[in-house]
């Protein structure tokens, strides 16, 4: 005789730790220095979280002759595939320079040909100092530097010359910028929304530290005289003038130019968790008043560590989101009646769900901004390996839609062509045999039931991270590395359709 057994969704009411902190800002970025990994790789990172194209070109070196000028775009984060101009913004021309490097054309640009790299995060900052009329947003800052500079501190002062001369146009942001040797954390503000300007400040994370940045300013105060340490000189003055200093004892950087959001400090729950997973020793605590600039981890950290705190969601911790959303399973001759977690917990709830769920039991679920999110356009986690030649010591380690779902592929410094189905964007519209959707389908199927899925997912995940890895070439031409890109995107995506497939039977009688 069959039994069938209705399993009634209850909700566990527990007090939450904190007060429900959301963050309306969006990407993280976290730096390791080459003491502080296992194999001496410098590291740079980013998710760019939230409706960005998907596209992703490498853009060849280029001589350009005397006379020649660069222009400056605004609006190409958001376009359709490469040469699209809808949306896209002509700012102004600058001399162009006589030989420009390849690099890998993402939303934010992230990697050239000379090992340099770069991560991004926003944090917004104080709106009285944006001034559109600016030509520089930060993505065309980043654009130029790679284009021109061949390591980290170069392309600081290159950046922060440019926007000083001819305008920021865009919110409070941080780039980390990382070259074979070394890494920098560089802020940048405007200066007022009728003045032509920057304000910036750039830190070097010590070698044997690690560093996270995710939408909050966190160098602290300035000293021009240390070698690690740049800032333009109308720093002080900028926040003197628009009220946010008052001139009165030392100045600190993220304390003039934090917003209001991040409560007055200097990080939230992705700097908290991130430094404390990495250096548990020091007792970083949520209720300090600030967490330092960066950390010396307990131990090196590997690649594969970083990219596993990218698929980072706290589940298991007193931040998990779905430790309240349970079961009550009846009795059976196997097993007691106890309460498990719902199969259809999982991280990234809608803002719908989790107000239904408060609704019928408050504090059930307290939102928190996980490093994983499910409105992840792209991520990279980028190693810049100085015993290597350039072509292969800069490893881009790519993946698309939810980092917490999705494989990495590997492009490399030398890298000359992607596999084809990086040209779309799959953003504004259905493309199935976009880069994007090639993922995305199994992502959000999987996600329906994560209690059940994500164990063989992640599985899939580390199987093929296990790929990349053990064939990862040391040298090659253009056409080996070229070739071993398509090869791990191709094993990749073979997957995927297996798991979407795989769900698909699983769900066809209904979610």
């Amino acid at each position: 005789m069959k039994r069938f057994f209705s399993l009634l969704l209850t909700v566990v009411f527990v007090l939450p730790l904190h007060a429900q902190e959301f963050d309306g800002q969006s990407c993280t970025s976290i730096m390791v220095g080459r003491k502080a990994s296992t194999d001496g790789s410098v590291i740079t990172s980013h998710t760019c979280d939230g409706r960005y194209r998907t596209w992703v070109q490498m853009e060849p070196a280029a001589d350009h002759a005397p006379g020649s000028m660069h222009q400056v775009l605004r609006g190409t984060m958001k376009t359709r595939f490469r040469g699209d101009t809808t949306g896209v913004r002509l700012m102004g021309e600058i001399p162009q320079v006589a030989h420009t490097y390849a690099y890998l054309n993402t939303a934010y640009p992230c990697l050239n040909e000379k090992q340099l790299a770069m991560g991004e995060t926003t944090f917004g900052g104080p709106d009285t100092l944006v001034n559109k009329a600016g030509w520089f947003t930060i993505e065309e800052l980043e654009r130029v530097a790679l284009q021109r500079c061949d390591n980290a501190r170069d392309a600081i002062r290159l950046m922060g010359a440019l926007a000083e001369q001819y305008g920021y146009g865009d919110g409070g942001e941080c780039l980390t910028v990382a070259d074979k040797n070394e890494v920098w954390q560089f802020e940048i503000v405007g200066i007022g929304k009728d003045k032509i300007g920057a304000a910036w400040v750039a830190k070097r994370i010590p070698d044997d530290h690690v560093g996270v940045s995710a939408n909050i300013p966190r160098i602290g105060k300035i000293n021009r005289k240390d070698k690690d340490m740049m800032a333009s000189a109308n720093v002080e003055q900028v926040a003197r003038d628009n009220g946010l200093w008052d001139g009165e004892g030392d100045f600190v950087f993220w304390k003039a130019f934090n917003t209001d959001y991040a409560k007055g400090k200097n990080y939230n729950d992705r700097e908290w968790f991130i430094l404390s997973h990495l250096a548990p020793s020091l007792s970083l605590t949520y209720d300090m008043d600030e967490l330092p600039f960066s950390v010396k981890p307990d131990k090196q950290v590997d690649i594969r560590e970083v990219m596993a705190l990218y698929r980072e969601t706290y589940e298991g911790t007193d931040f998990d989101m779905t430790r309240n959303i349970k079961l009550a399973r009846p009795a059976t001759r196997k097993h007691p009646a106890d309460t498990v977690v719902s199969p259809v917990a999982n991280p990234w709830l809608t803002t719908t769900l989790r107000n239904t769920l408060n609704t019928l039991a408050p504090g059930t679920v307290e939102f928190r901004r996980t490093v994983a999110v499910a409105w992840c356009a792209y991520s990279h986690i980028t190693q810049l390996r100085s015993w290597l030649p350039d072509a292969v010591g800069g490893v881009c380690w790519i993946s698309v839609d939810n980092p917490g779902q999705s494989p990495r592929i590997p492009v490399f410094c030398g890298t000359t062509t992607l596999p084809r189905n990086f040209e779309i964007c799959g953003q504004k519209q259905y493309v199935p045999d976009s880069y994007l959707w090639q993922f995305r389908r199994a992502n959000k199927l999987a996600t329906l039931s994560w209690q059940t899925t994500k164990e063989g997912f992640n599985k899939e995940i580390l199987r093929l991270e296990d790929l990349a890895f053990e064939g990862l070439p040391a040298a090659g031409s253009p056409a080996v590395l070229n070739a071993y890109t398509e090869y791990i995107y191709n094993e990749s995506v073979r997957a995927w359709q297996t798991l979407e497939d795989k769900y698909w039977l699983q769900f066809g009688m209904g979610f």
